[in-house]
């Protein structure tokens, strides 16, 4: 991630940006690159350990940070983390609903627990953030909020079922927030994910080729240049995939 220093520019200045996810993977690209453009970073994570390394290389860029452990499936405990990231920070300017989480099972072997844990990680938890971010940014004047979905909300495959029902809820959810919330001056887009060089994918699946996943900070300069269109324009849906995607055609 330290090679992305010569490519960004200090042209998110002024901005701050709550992302989710922040300790490792998409995420943690996220918050370097986007530190690296000039933003302030609310960095993010169930994993407190993981959050305090990912903030002590994020403030070397010299920017602000502020970091909050919490778990993204507990609406209380998301409302409390927008209402924390007002008070230190001053404002939110965009949030990117990165976290998210897997039980790779048949559905017989799903456990109750296990499903309530991906739909709370991975669909309830941008709800309810973006819930309480957009009522930030409305008195804002507006701002973006990224939900990053997956390949996984446009097709199947066995032993998923959780994690398609809450990656296409969450592709669903973006796109009403698109429309609902476009009058405020609120830029909402869902991010179709291919696979990347992450612990979330190879820890789970060792026999994955990593030479035909991408690397997640092309899927982090796809997200910075979201960020960067000009206020007058929304990308609803954007796909980045590797050139040697296997999993969409």
């Amino acid at each position: 991630m330290a090679s992305t220093a010569a490519r960004a520019a200090p042209d998110l200045a002024g901005k701050c940006i709550f992302i989710t996810g922040a300790a490792s993977g998409l995420g943690a690209a996220l918050a370097t690159l986007l530190a690296e453009s000039g933003a302030d970073i609310v960095a993010t994570d169930l994993r407190a350990h993981a959050l305090a390394a990912c903030a002590t290389r994020l403030r070397e860029l010299g920017g602000r940070v502020h970091t909050i452990a919490f778990d993204v499936a507990e609406p209380l405990a998301a409302a409390r983390a927008i209402a924390e990231a007002v008070e230190k920070m001053g404002r939110l300017d965009v949030l990117i609903n990165n976290a998210g989480t897997d039980v790779t099972l048949p559905i017989e072997e799903i456990s109750d627990q296990n499903w309530l844990r991906v739909i709370g990680t991975n669909l309830n938890g941008p709800f309810m953030l973006a819930k309480h971010v957009a009522a930030h940014m409305r008195q804002l004047g507006g701002g973006q909020i990224v939900n990053v979905a997956s390949t996984a909300a446009k097709r199947a495959w066995p032993n998923a079922a959780a994690y398609h029902a809450s990656k296409w809820g969450l592709l669903g959810l973006s796109h009403a927030l698109h429309a609902e919330l476009r009058p405020h001056n609120i830029r909402v887009t869902a991010v179709i994910a291919g696979g990347m060089r992450t612990p979330f994918l190879l820890d789970r699946f060792p026999d994955l080729d990593p030479d035909r996943l991408q690397d997640p900070v092309n899927v982090a300069e796809a997200i910075r240049s979201v960020l960067l269109l000009p206020p007058s324009s929304v990308v609803a849906e954007l796909t980045v995939l590797p050139a040697q995607e296997t999993s969409w055609p």
